[in-house]
């Protein structure tokens, strides 16, 4: 058996708020009920929150990305593509930092910047909806946790319409969710109309019209908007017409409209990325970002831990709960009030084990 951990006199996010000060208990991998400590924290005056979740990121260094999430508090990453399948199966068995899961190789149409990226693997572009259901089973052959599609606005940059629905329809068929990038308003109808479960980014070239936002609510279009990422971009882009308002305000678009928003930050270090997002600490300006753009603190908080846990399926984490993972972060100060307070870092857990 584990070691047992009790953190005293903690308040502890719900997901809709904070409890009263209590005693949790890590049990070995789990949060536990009660066996004797080996161990005591003091949680006076701070907040227990379940691991943060990055909803978009990348690996791309290895470990060492995911130890920079770990340190953090993110104890969970959704890698949003990564190659070859024997690095990303290697990435997921690593223990004592942030657990990933991988879409793996995106699809790309044979036109965009995706499919120019040095080293891309040739399988992940897509030429046509004949080829959609090959490019799906591959990807469950190697593990793939969901399917990833780059969509375009039109060729010859993008896939056309109907190859994103076959690539959609095919990913359906063997139950894995799809995320697609869109990064335009374009895309994002493309995107919308295919019936990708998540859309990732929001849009800088212009603000989401009230009909596609109405859409992706009716259809229950789930987004994660990186807004992390759309700002570094469009600061270094402004003079191509692209503006982080855009994003933001989409994203209080969508928020009033009722549809469903992830915390994600495109944290990356690819070589020739157009901005790289830090691992882990862009995860605490994303919390930042959202709350600018309409979220309380509590919703942002709910985004980053307990809904993007139930929107991917993952049953054992996301909620301080006895038998779930002790993936855990402990905050000084109240964040539900005050979002800034998630970098007051006092303590952080992935299966148990403190992170150092």
């Amino acid at each position: 058996m584990g070691t047992v951990t009790a953190i005293d006199g903690v308040r502890v996010f719900t997901g809709d708020g904070l409890t009263e000060p209590r005693r949790v208990y890590l049990d070995g991998a789990e949060i536990g009920t009660g066996r004797t400590p080996d161990v005591v924290v003091d949680g006076r005056g701070r907040v227990l929150l379940p691991g943060l979740i990055d909803a978009h990121m990348h690996t791309v260094r290895g470990r060492e990305d995911l130890q920079d999430l770990a340190t953090w508090g993110v104890t969970t990453g959704l890698d949003m593509a990564a190659w070859p399948s024997a690095f990303v199966t290697a990435m997921r068995g690593q223990t004592g930092v942030a657990q990933i899961l991988s879409a793996t190789t995106p699809a790309v149409g044979p036109g965009g910047n995706h499919a120019r990226m040095p080293g891309f693997p040739a399988d992940g572009v897509v030429t046509g909806p004949r080829e959609a259901r090959a490019f799906v089973d591959r990807r469950v052959a190697e593990g793939a946790d969901y399917i990833k599609i780059v969509t375009e606005a039109a060729p010859p940059e993008g896939m056309d319409q109907e190859t994103v629905d076959a690539i959609v329809a095919a990913a359906h068929g063997h139950g894995l969710l799809v995320v697609a990038h869109a990064v335009t308003t374009g895309a994002v109808h493309v995107a919308v109309a295919a019936g990708v479960d998540i859309s990732t980014h929001a849009p800088l070239d212009a603000v989401l019209d009230d009909a596609t936002v109405q859409r992706m609510r009716d259809a229950g279009t789930v987004c994660s908007p990186t807004l992390t990422m759309m700002r570094g971009v469009a600061d270094l882009r402004a003079a191509a017409g692209l503006r982080y308002e855009h994003a933001r305000d989409s994203v209080t678009a969508l928020h009033a409209a009722g549809v469903r928003l992830l915390v994600g930050t495109d944290a990356n270090s690819a070589p020739g990325a157009p901005f790289a997002p830090r691992h882990g600490e862009s995860m605490h300006d994303e919390l930042g970002l959202m709350v600018d753009a309409g979220l309380t603190p509590v919703e942002a908080l709910r985004s980053a831990t307990g809904l993007t846990a139930q929107i991917f399926g993952l049953d054992d984490r996301g909620v301080v709960e006895p038998g779930r993972r002790a993936d855990l972060l402990l905050v000084d100060g109240d964040p539900t009030e005050d979002i800034g307070a998630t970098r007051a870092i006092a303590g952080g857990w992935i299966a148990g084990e403190r992170v150092r």
